[in-house]
Order: structure tokens, then sequence, then C-alpha cells
């Protein structure tokens, strides 16, 4: 990319030495949260140094040290760059991919994906000081920088430029409220947009939101959350789920955040003298893994007996379990497949909403709440296809639930129209690839 008209590079140098500064000062406070974190995610106090640059030998050392580097910060972005992943290693088997994160979900993630694979390597992204990239370029020398999504790092960017290493920000996406935000700092979006080669944008939405960030070669390449295929075992472990369930009506409730897990089970107890709602079993799968007791006990103290997926074993779930905590990394496939009905989480409150694109892979009828900034064009696009219904509040989320639950060929109808409206929008993956394919 170009830096737009006008663009001061002496102060875009002034602002991001501040920047780095910033960075600087609050590193202890970073390392001390980082290392609280750990007390309940035990990844986030492993393999600390590389968050700060430092990093081991390279053993074993691919079959070639030509490395493209695909940064994913955290689950969501990890999922998303399976499809490109796979791609990249069948396309250009002389180099290896090196996946990069910054949470310890997003690793995990990875190492579910890749871990048996000799030609992936994972490690964490330091913070974003220029000393701190310029190791780990210095270390890894990759040929190519792979930035998913909304992973925008003026530092690292500027080292990239400087060891010419091109930067791609692919499957970009940018709601209003990020563009709003993003001008607040227009000096180093533009001085880190001029360093980019292209951009891969979700939507053309997103495209024009990119380019009033200073973006000029952006491209519309679609979504790669829709070439992402469930796994036969995910689907198989959901079937078996299913079938210890019985013939119970599962609202699943995925990707919760917190403080939705309380008004959802508040709901459930509100409506629990009801016959309508005596047979329905809930499923809620929280985003983050930190909250699953949280989750449970919350649901003990709601007079809703809770059953955690880990300690379900082999064994039918008894007919007074109310709530089934799942509490499993990597299956949501699975519990897709165990469901009748989906809400997605993180949109009753304004945070959003998480990916709704997995549900309509395994054709189960969406529902969504009234904050989806971060998915807004899929979102108004599933409406206006017949796959998902939003819903204003968790009360009405329950009782649209019910409604679909009791009316079968509306439930039926509404997952069919998810899985053509999924097909309908796959082939990200070969328009990335194409975009990538003159800077490798």
């Amino acid at each position: 990319m170009k830096a737009a008209s006008g663009f001061d590079a002496g102060r875009a140098w002034r602002i991001r030495l501040l920047y780095s500064a910033v960075w600087w000062l609050a590193m202890p406070l970073v390392l001390l949260r980082l290392w609280r974190r750990g007390g309940k995610e035990p990844g986030y106090r492993q393999h600390v140094a590389e968050r700060i640059g430092f990093y081991p030998p390279i053993a074993p050392a691919p079959a070639s040290r030509k490395f493209l580097w695909v940064h994913a910060v955290s689950v969501g972005e990890t999922r998303a760059a399976e499809p490109l992943i796979a791609a990249l290693l069948d396309a250009y088997p002389e180099h290896a991919v090196l996946l990069t994160h910054m949470t310890a979900t997003g690793r995990a993630t990875g190492q579910a994906l890749f871990g048996k694979s000799p030609r992936v390597l994972q490690c964490f992204l330091p913070y974003d000081t220029g000393w701190m990239a310029g190791r780990f370029l210095r270390h890894f020398s990759p040929v190519l920088c792979v930035l998913m999504e909304t992973e925008v790092w003026p530092n690292l960017i500027v080292q990239c430029g400087r060891r010419k290493v091109p930067v791609v920000l692919a499957n970009a996406r940018l709601s209003e409220r990020s563009l709003r935000r993003g001008k607040r700092f227009s000096t180093l979006m533009t001085e880190a947009a001029s360093g980019m080669s292209c951009v891969g944008a979700q939507t053309e939405a997103d495209a024009a939101r990119l380019r009033q960030l200073g973006g000029d070669n952006v491209q519309v390449t679609g979504n790669l959350k829709f070439d992402v295929t469930p796994a036969p075992a995910l689907l198989a472990v959901g079937a078996a789920m299913r079938e210890q369930i019985g013939s119970r009506p599962v609202l699943l409730c995925a990707s919760t955040r917190d403080g939705e897990e309380e008004l959802i089970l508040e709901a459930l107890f509100k409506r629990s003298q009801d016959t309508a709602y005596a047979n329905l079993l809930t499923i809620i799968v929280p985003r983050h893994p930190q909250r699953f007791d949280e989750v449970a006990a919350m649901a003990t103290a709601k007079g809703l007996p809770p059953l955690r997926r880990t300690r379900l074993g082999g064994q039918p779930v008894p007919p007074q379990v109310k709530v089934l905590v799942g509490d499993s990394m990597g299956e949501m496939f699975a519990y897709y497949a165990a469901c009748d009905v989906a809400f997605i989480g993180g949109s009753l409150l304004p945070m959003g909403g998480q990916n709704l694109i997995e549900a309509f892979a395994v054709g189960k009828p969406v529902l969504i709440g009234p904050h989806t900034f971060n998915f807004s064009d899929i979102t108004e696009q599933a409406i206006a296809a017949g796959a998902a219904q939003r819903v204003s509040d968790v009360g009405q989320m329950l009782d649209t639930a019910l409604q679909l639950l009791q009316a079968g060929p509306q439930r039926q109808a509404m997952g069919e129209q998810a899985i053509h409206f999924a097909q309908l929008h796959r082939g990200a993956t070969a328009r990335t690839m194409a975009l990538l394919a003159p800077f490798i």
C-alpha cells in the first residue's frame, strides 16, 4: 500500500517512538497480568520468553527454512486460517508455515489442527516493540507475513518493511466501531497501511472502511471461515453426544461471553416451572475456558442442575440435568452437530457477536442477538436468506428457540437455508491464494 497524500513520515516516527515507550513502560504490568492469567489458564505461563522476542533453536528444523508466516491471534483467527494454511502447504511444498498467536487458546487450537504436521511451526508473537519484532524476524527470516483479520501492529509492519518481508492482511474485517477507534490513531494506522503490500477484505463494506484508514490496494476475497468444513471425527463426536442426550430438544448457546450466561440461566430459571420448557436441555459453551467452573457454579446456584461435558463419559445425560456445560476445547462443530437450534453468543450484550458461520456449515438454525457489529454483513445476509433470526433479548431468544423446537418443518427449512448459505459463500481460500501468489 502507499501512504495517503500529505502523510508526515517524521510525525509518524515520533508517534511510533512514543507508542514504543508506552509498551516498554507497561511491560512489567503486562507480564504480571500474563502470569496472573496463567493461574487459570496454564498456557499463559508457558513460552513467556517468546513474548519478548527470545526463541529456542529451530529443532527439529523443517526441510526448508523458507517460512510462510501466518499470524492468527486467537481461536477464531486460527480456525479461519485452517483452509488457507492447508492450501499453502499443498501449493508450496518447499516452504514451511510459521503459525504465531497471542493467546494460549489460539496456540492450543493451532496445535490441535496442525500439531501432527512437520511443516508447521508454532510460537507466540512478541509484543509490538521494534526491538522485539526485529529479534523475531531475524530468528525466523520469513519470506511472507500474512496477518489474519484485524491484527495490525505498527512496529512489526515497519520492521517487516526494513527487511523486505511483504505484509498481507488476509480475511480482513473492520467494523464501524473499529474504524472510529482507528481514526483516533490515524498517523500510526496510515503508516501501517503504507507498509502493507495488499489487503484481502471479507466484504465490500469492510474494504470501504479499510480504504478510509489509508489502504489503496484492497481487494474483496470473501470470508475464509466459510471454507472451514467440519471434520468427520467431530461430527461423529456430536452424533455420539446426541445419542447420549436422547430425544430431548437441545438449545446450544455457543461462545457465550461474561454476563450472558447469567442472563440465560436466570431466564431459564424463570421458565423452569413452565411445562413447555420442562424437557429442554441447554448446552452452554463459554467463549473463554477459564470461565468453565464459574458457569457450572452459576447454574447450580440458579437451581438448574448442570453436568460438565468432560464428566459425561459414555453415559446418558440424566433427565434431571437442565444445563450441559461445554467445557472442552476444539469441539464446537460437535456441539453444533448435537443441537437442534443454536444461539450465537457475544450478541446479547454489546460485544459484537461471535462466529456464526460454523453453525451454518452443520445446517443448524441460528438465533443472534442485537449486537453483531463484528459480523454485521454476514448476519444481515443470513437473516435475509432465512438461515438466521435476530432476537432482541434473552427472553425472546428462549421463546423463539422453543417455537423452532416445536415447529419441525420451519426448523428444517432454516437448516437447509443455512447449508445453502454456507455453500454460496465458499471460495475465499482460492481468492486469497491468488492474492498471495505474487509475493511468494
